[in-house]
């Protein structure tokens, strides 16, 4: 009996320590917990838009990590990704680089009224003659991805850039996209000249991404919106690496435009399964991105039989 009662009172004994024991240990891990919380939200990292070089050298559509609490922070940490060696290097995917000479900094950088001004390190101007107009396309097609930036004017050591440091090209008062980028010409005479922008599909070790191409051509007299789906529904898509996912059976059989959305009619062909009524990202992606550069929408919706059967933002892939 005596031994019954000696044996209750050691496992009472014992389940009194193992609660003060577990008592002691849960507030230290919600401690722990509250402080991994606030060291997320102290460092919010997100994905955003950057042009860069790609094995093909072509400029090409990629994404990177940022701080985006601050819009002029965000665009330093963007000139890092787009330059050699810079601080984010090891956050640049396998088969990019960057394209700013090495120990290129910003200096400072203001937003007014959509124009970025941005003041560039004196070591820009060691860029190689080959990479001048690249570097131009990346900066120009990274930093007016960002929301609110509509132009960028470039200066060096607070001079303005007006002359490219190698060739001397005049550069235009403020850079665009209406610049061009991988610019490929398709000209019969200098007179009447005009150009569009299609994106088109890459692979990289079973990586997709998207590579703009400007085209400049004498004007067709057609609208650019059919003249975009024509290309990318060409069999001549297929040409140097670039690649197209559109049937060259697909028609568009209208369109409307109302405010930042474009509406498009397209033949059963845009399916990639009639049966399920999907569209491929990649058909997706190369109509959306080329239209939304060419007409400034955000929103691309794909109709087919009168029914929406699809739709692309901007919004959505910049976040």
């Amino acid at each position: 009996m005596i031994q019954r009662m000696l044996y209750k009172k050691i496992a009472v004994a014992t389940s009194l320590l193992l609660v003060i024991l577990m008592l002691y240990l849960i507030p230290s891990n919600k401690n722990e917990i509250k402080m991994e919380e606030r060291l997320e939200y102290v460092y919010p990292k997100e994905i955003d838009t950057i042009y860069l070089l790609d094995s093909y050298d072509k400029i090409s559509r990629t994404e990177i990590s940022v701080n985006k609490d601050d819009e002029i922070e965000k665009v330093k940490e963007l000139m890092e990704g787009l330059t050699i060696n810079g601080r984010k290097q090891d956050k640049i995917p396998n088969g990019f680089k960057g394209v700013l000479p090495i120990g290129t900094k910003v200096i400072d950088a203001s937003l007014k009224e959509g124009i970025l001004r941005i003041n560039l390190s004196k070591e820009f101007n060691n860029i190689k003659i080959n990479m001048e107009e690249k570097a131009i396309e990346a900066i120009t097609y990274t930093l007016t991805s960002i929301e609110g930036v509509d132009k960028i004017e470039i200066l060096v050591e607070g001079e303005k850039l007006e002359y490219l440091p190698n060739s001397k090209k005049q550069l235009p008062k403020y850079l665009d996209k209406k610049y061009g980028i991988n610019k490929e010409y398709e000209l019969t005479t200098l007179e009447d000249i005009d150009s569009y922008t299609v994106y088109y599909v890459m692979n990289y070790n079973e990586m997709i991404y998207y590579t703009p191409v400007t085209k400049y051509v004498n004007k067709q007299g057609e609208d650019k919106v059919k003249i975009i789906i024509d290309e990318l529904a060409s069999n001549l898509a297929y040409q140097s690496n670039l690649m197209s996912y559109l049937d060259n059976n697909i028609k568009l059989l209208d369109y409307e435009i109302v405010d930042n959305t474009i509406k498009l009619d397209f033949n059963e062909a845009i399916l990639s399964d009639i049966t399920s009524g999907k569209i491929l990202e990649e058909v997706k992606y190369t109509i959306g991105l080329s239209l939304c550069d060419e007409l400034k929408v955000k929103e691309v919706v794909f109709i087919v039989d009168d029914q929406e059967i699809s739709t692309f933002s901007l919004k959505s892939i910049e976040k």
